[in-house]
C-alpha cells in the first residue's frame, strides 16, 4: 500500500454508498489520488446524510451497504495500491430512540450499564433532576403536553415492552413502573406481574428477571390478556383529567423527565454537542468508554482495512493529549504486519499564533489552518480600510470583528450555553467553600469573572492538564486575563486571578490526593469542553453571519480580524509545517466550509478592487430600492444581510449564467435561499433557529426571489453578472493558485468531492451536492492541450488538469514532497511581491513552484486565467542552476539567478519546474 500522498474527500450516506464509490476508484486513481478519506462509516441515524449523528459504533452502517461493502470498497483500492482514511466520531452519539445505549440509559438511569458512557450530571442542583436525565424534547409546556395526545402510553407486543411516544420520540418505561401500568388490569396473570414488578429493585438479576417479564408479557398479549393489557394502557390515554394525572404519575416514576425543548438551555444536565439537543456527549477518556466506542475500528484496522484516522472536533474530548496518545499505542500494536505508516489528523481550529502541541503524537491537522493561510496570502491589505468603511457605513454594524465576537460570546454564555456554564461557575464556587482562604468568594463574582474570561479566550481552548499551563497555554491565558480585567471593575481582580490558580496557574499534582483533586481535574475538563463550544458557536454560527467586511474572510479555521498576509509570513508557515507537521493535511474545501474555495477565491479579488467595489455596492444599492419591503415597520432585509446577499451571488454567480435565464436564474435563487435562511437564524439579530421570525423570512425570500427571477430586478442581475465578468479571470487565477499551493506546499494536499472542477458551492447541504463523476471521467480521459482549455476556461476542466498534472509529479517524487524542506527563492522586480516562488528539495530532487497572487493589475482585460507575459516586466526570480522544465507541460526553461517571470508563466498561469531529465511530456 502506497503512503500517503493526495486524499479525496467522499461523503457518504445512502444516495452514495460505498458499493458506489467503488465505480469511480479507477476515476480517482488516475486523478493521483492515493488515500480515499471517507466521512464517518460506523452506524448512524436512519437517513443521515453525514454520518456525524451515530447510533451503533460496533457496526458499520449498513445504509452504506455495511461490513461486507467496506472490505469491497478496500479490495478495490488494495488493488491499484490505494489507502482507506475513516472519520472518527469519539465525541458524540445521537440521543436517539435507535441508540441502544442511549435507550439503556433512559430504561435503568444511573445504574445503567451505558450511564457512565455519557456526560451526565446525576446529582445537579434542581431536585427535579437530581437522579433524572433531562430530556427537553416536548413541542409545547409540559402540562399541556399531558392534555394532547401526541404524548401517549403504548404496549407493543413483539418486544412485551411499554413504550412513551411523542411524536417520532420512543421513550423506553422502567420496569417497576409496569407495576403501576399493570396493577389494577382485572387479570390475575397480569397483576402477579405487577406485584414482581413492584419488588424488582430488591432483586439481584433485574437482567434476568426483566428478560423473564418481557417474555411473559409477550405470551400474554397473544392470549386473552391482550384485552385487559389494553385496558390498562387506556387509562393513561389523556382523553380525560384523571388519565392526564395518571400519566404524570407515570412519568415521575422515569429516569427522565421531560420538559418544553426551550428549558435545555438553561437545566439540560447533560453535556451535548455544543447546543445539539439531538446529540450527546461521550467520556471517551474513561477506558471503558475509549473501548466500547473503538471497538469496531480497532477490528478494521487490525484486518488491514484502515490506513487512517481522522479525529473529528478534537476539542471536544477531556483530554486531546492523553487521547491521542493512547489511541496511537493501540494502532501501532493492531496494526498486522507490513502495513506502511498509519496516519492520524486532528480536526483542530487555530488560532492566529496557535501551534498544535508536537507531542500529541499525531500527524497534523485536517487543515483549516492552510485553508486560512492561502486565503491570507490572496487578499490585498490596501482594500482592507476601504471595505470596513463601506461594511460599517451601510449596514451600521462593527467593523472590528472582535467586537461581534465578544458581543456573540456573551450571548451564548447567556443562552445556549448557560447550563454548561453554570456547571463551571458551580464548580469553582465548591472549590472556594473547601479552602478557609477562599471561602468568602461568592457565585456572582465566580460568575462574572468567568464569562468575561471565556469572552475574550483567543483560542478554542487550552490543555492544560496535571501540570499546569505549557508555555504556550500560559501565553494564551494571560491574554484572556489582560482582556478580563478590562471588562470587569478592579474589585473582581482577585477573584479573576483565583480563577487562573484553579484552572491551570496551580499544578493539580500541587494539591494533595483526593476527592479535591479528583473533583478539581473533572471540573478543568468542564471548563476546557466549555471554552470550544463557546468559541465556536460565538464566532462559526454567529459572528461569521453578522460581519461581512469581505466574506471570503469568514471561513471555517479563519479569524476575519485579520485580512491580509504577505509572502514572506506564507514562507515561514510553511517552514514550520515542513519541520513539524510534513504530513498534515493541506485543505482548500470540506464538507464544513462555508463557500466553495473559488468562490473564496473570486471574492478574495475585490480586496484589490476595494474603490471599484465600494461602488458597484451603492449601485447595486440602489437598483435594489424598488425590491425591499418592511417587516414589523423595518426595513427586509435588513442592510447587512442584503450586503451579506450580495456578495454571496457575486461569489457564487455561475460562470456562463445570463441574467436573463430564468431556469438558470431561478436554480440559483433555490440555493441561495437555504443559504440565506441559515444565515439569518444563526445571526440570531432578526430571526434564529429557536425563535424563527417568519415575516422578516419571508420579505427576505421575497426580495431573493425578485432579484434573481422577477422582471423588477432584471438590472440588478445584469450588473452582478457584469461583475462577475470582469473579475471571473482573476478569480480563476486564483482558484488555480490555492490548488497549486494546495498541492505542493509542505503537506498532503486534500480533496473536497467535485471540486477539481470549479467550486462554486454554498454552506452544507449545498456543499454536499452530488458530483457528476462521468463527466470528470470523460475529461480526464481526454488528453486536451493546455492552450485550449484556457481558452475554454470557464468549464472547469483546466483546473482538473492542474490536478492530474502535479499529483502525478507528486506520485514519480513521493518523498520530495513529503519529506523534502521548504526554501523560498528570491523575487526581485516591479512586481516581486506578487509572486510566490519556493523550491522544495529532498536528497537529489528538487520542484521549483511558481505561483501569483493580487494579479489584478497583470490580467488586466485578459480573457483568460493566463497574465500575459509583458506584464511581468522587469520581474525576475533567482532558481536553482540545474536544467529545468515545466512539469505541467514539458517545455525547458531557463534556470540560475535572475530568470524572468514573464519567460517561466508564458504558456500557463502557474507552474511546477522540474529537473530536466524528468522531463514531462510536452503538448505540441
Amino acid at each position: 500500500m502506497t503512503d500517503l500522498r493526495a486524499t479525496m474527500r467522499l461523503q457518504f450516506h445512502a444516495g452514495f454508498t460505498l458499493d458506489d464509490a467503488v465505480e469511480w476508484v479507477d476515476y480517482f486513481d488516475r486523478l493521483g489520488i492515493s488515500h480515499i478519506y471517507a466521512s464517518p462509516l460506523l452506524t448512524a441515524r436512519p437517513g443521515s446524510l453525514h454520518g456525524y449523528d451515530v447510533i451503533d459504533p460496533t457496526r458499520v452502517n449498513p445504509e452504506l451497504g455495511g461490513e461486507e461493502a467496506l472490505r469491497r470498497l478496500v479490495h478495490a483500492l488494495r488493488e491499484r495500491g490505494m489507502g482507506l482514511i475513516l472519520d472518527l466520531v469519539p465525541n458524540h452519539m445521537a440521543a436517539d430512540c435507535h441508540n441502544p445505549w442511549w435507550q439503556d440509559v433512559l430504561l435503568w438511569g444511573s445504574t445503567s450499564l451505558y450511564a457512565s458512557f455519557f456526560d451526565i450530571n446525576w446529582q445537579c442542583q434542581d431536585p427535579y433532576n437530581r437522579g433524572r436525565v433531562l430530556l427537553p424534547i416536548l413541542a409545547d409546556d409540559y402540562l399541556t403536553t399531558l392534555k394532547q395526545e401526541n404524548l401517549r402510553l403504548t404496549f407493543v407486543p413483539v418486544t412485551g415492552c411499554f413504550y412513551l411516544y411523542h411524536h417520532d420520540h420512543q421513550l423506553p418505561v422502567a420496569l417497576p413502573s409496569y407495576a403501576r401500568i399493570l396493577d389494577d388490569s382485572g387479570d390475575d396473570s397480569l397483576t402477579r406481574i405487577a406485584d414482581r414488578c413492584a419488588a424488582l429493585e430488591d432483586q439481584m438479576d433485574i437482567a434476568g428477571i426483566s428478560h423473564t417479564i418481557h417474555g411473559e408479557l409477550i405470551d400474554l398479549a397473544r392470549g386473552p390478556a391482550a384485552a385487559a393489557l389494553e385496558r390498562a394502557v387506556a387509562r393513561y390515554n389523556n382523553r380525560t383529567p384523571e388519565s392526564a394525572v395518571a400519566l404524570h404519575q407515570l412519568l415521575e416514576q422515569q429516569h427522565y423527565r421531560l420538559a418544553h425543548w426551550r428549558t435545555a438551555n438553561d437545566d439540560i444536565n447533560w453535556r451535548r454537542f455544543f447546543d445539539v439537543n439531538e446529540l450527546i456527549a461521550l467520556r471517551a477518556e474513561l477506558p471503558q468508554v475509549f473501548e466500547a466506542t473503538h471497538r469496531k475500528v480497532f477490528e478494521l484496522i487490525q484486518d488491514g482495512l484502515i490506513d487512517g484516522l481522522r479525529i473529528d472536533h478534537i476539542d471536544g474530548l477531556a483530554n486531546p493529549r492523553a487521547y491521542c496518545r493512547r489511541l496511537r499505542r493501540r494502532v501501532e500494536r493492531l496494526l498486522p504486519p507490513g502495513h506502511g505508516p498509519f496516519t492520524i489528523h486532528v480536526e483542530k481550529i487555530l488560532a492566529d499564533g496557535e501551534r498544535l502541541p508536537n507531542d500529541w503524537q499525531v500527524d497534523g491537522t485536517t487543515g483549516y489552518d492552510f485553508m486560512n493561510r492561502v486565503a491570507l496570502l490572496q487578499h490585498d491589505s490596501d482594500g482592507q480600510r476601504e471595505l470596513t468603511e463601506l461594511w460599517s457605513s451601510l449596514t451600521g454594524r462593527p467593523g472590528d470583528f472582535s467586537e461581534e465576537v465578544r458581543q456573540a460570546r456573551a450571548m451564548v454564555l447567556e443562552g445556549s450555553l448557560a447550563a454548561d456554564f453554570e456547571v463551571v461557575a458551580r464548580g469553582l464556587l465548591r472549590l472556594a467553600r473547601s479552602s478557609l482562604a477562599t471561602r468568602d468568594i461568592t457565585l456572582g463574582a465566580i460568575r462574572r469573572s468567568l464569562r468575561a474570561l471565556i469572552m475574550h479566550y483567543p483560542v478554542y481552548r487550552t490543555y492544560t492538564w496535571v501540570c499546569g499551563h505549557t508555555p504556550q497555554d500560559r501565553q494564551l491565558f494571560d491574554r484572556a486575563l489582560e482582556g478580563a480585567r478590562g471588562e470587569l471593575g478592579q474589585n473582581d481582580w482577585p477573584v479573576l486571578d483565583q480563577l487562573e490558580r484553579w484552572l491551570g496557574g496551580d499544578p493539580l499534582h500541587a494539591s494533595p490526593p483526593g476527592s479535591k483533586r479528583r473533583f478539581q481535574r473533572r471540573l478543568l475538563a468542564r471548563f476546557h469542553q466549555l471554552t470550544a463550544p463557546a468559541a465556536a458557536k460565538a464566532v462559526e454560527d454567529t459572528a461569521f453571519y453578522r460581519s461581512a467586511v469581505l466574506f471570503s474572510r469568514n471561513d471555517v479555521g479563519s479569524d476575519p480580524g485579520r485580512f491580509s498576509a504577505s509572502p514572506e509570513w506564507f514562507h515561514a508557515e510553511c517552514i514550520d509545517q515542513a519541520e513539524h507537521f510534513p504530513l498534515g493535511l493541506l485543505t482548500t474545501a470540506s464538507h464544513d466550509h462555508k463557500r466553495g474555495e473559488d468562490a473564496r477565491a473570486r471574492l478574495a479579488v475585490v480586496s484589490e478592487h476595494a474603490p471599484w467595489f465600494s461602488i458597484q455596492v451603492r449601485f447595486w444599492h440602489k437598483l435594489a430600492e424598488p425590491l425591499r419591503s418592511l417587516a414589523a415597520g423595518r426595513p427586509a432585509p435588513e442592510p447587512a444581510d442584503e450586503l451579506m446577499l450580495l456578495q454571496t451571488l457575486f461569489a457564487h454567480w455561475p460562470l456562463g449564467l445570463d441574467p436573463d435565464d430564468q431556469q438558470g436564474c431561478g436554480a440559483l435563487a433555490e440555493r441561495a435561499g437555504q443559504w440565506q435562511q441559515k444565515a439569518l437564524r444563526e445571526a440570531k439579530l432578526r430571526s434564529s433557529w429557536t425563535a424563527p421570525d417568519a415575516t422578516y423570512e419571508q420579505a427576505c425570500e421575497s426580495y431573493l426571489q425578485r432579484l434573481l427571477t422577477a422582471r423588477e430586478g432584471i438590472e440588478l442581475r445584469r450588473a452582478l453578472a457584469h461583475a462577475v465578468q470582469l473579475t471571473g479571470c482573476n478569480g480563476a487565477l486564483n482558484g488555480l493558485a490555492q490548488s497549486m499551493l494546495r498541492m505542493t506546499c509542505p503537506g498532503v494536499p486534500d480533496l473536497y468531492q467535485g471540486c477539481e472542477y470549479w467550486d462554486f458551492s454554498m454552506v452544507d447541504p449545498d456543499n454536499r451536492r452530488p458530483v457528476d463523476y462521468p463527466t470528470r471521467m470523460s475529461s480526464l480521459s481526454s488528453s486536451p492541450d493546455p492552450t485550449e482549455l484556457l481558452r475554454s476556461w470557464t468549464d472547469g476542466r483546466i483546473k482538473q488538469w492542474f490536478i492530474g498534472r502535479v499529483l502525478t509529479t507528486r506520485r514519480q517524487f513521493p518523498e520530495l514532497f513529503s519529506r523534502g524542506d521548504y526554501q523560498p527563492l528570491r523575487v526581485q522586480g516591479q512586481h516581486a511581491h506578487r509572486l510566490v516562488a519556493f523550491c522544495r528539495r529532498h536528497g537529489e530532487h528538487l520542484a521549483v513552484v511558481l505561483v501569483p497572487r493580487l494579479a489584478a493589475p497583470l490580467l488586466r482585460d485578459s480573457e483568460q486565467p493566463l497574465i500575459p507575459p509583458g506584464n511581468w516586466g522587469d520581474t525576475l526570480v533567482d532558481l536553482p542552476a540545474v536544467p529545468l522544465c515545466s512539469a505541467l507541460t514539458g517545455t525547458p526553461v531557463h534556470s540560475g539567478p535572475a530568470v524572468p517571470v514573464s519567460e517561466l508563466l508564458a504558456e500557463t498561469p502557474v507552474n511546477l519546474l522540474v529537473p530536466l531529465y524528468h522531463q514531462a511530456p510536452r503538448h505540441e
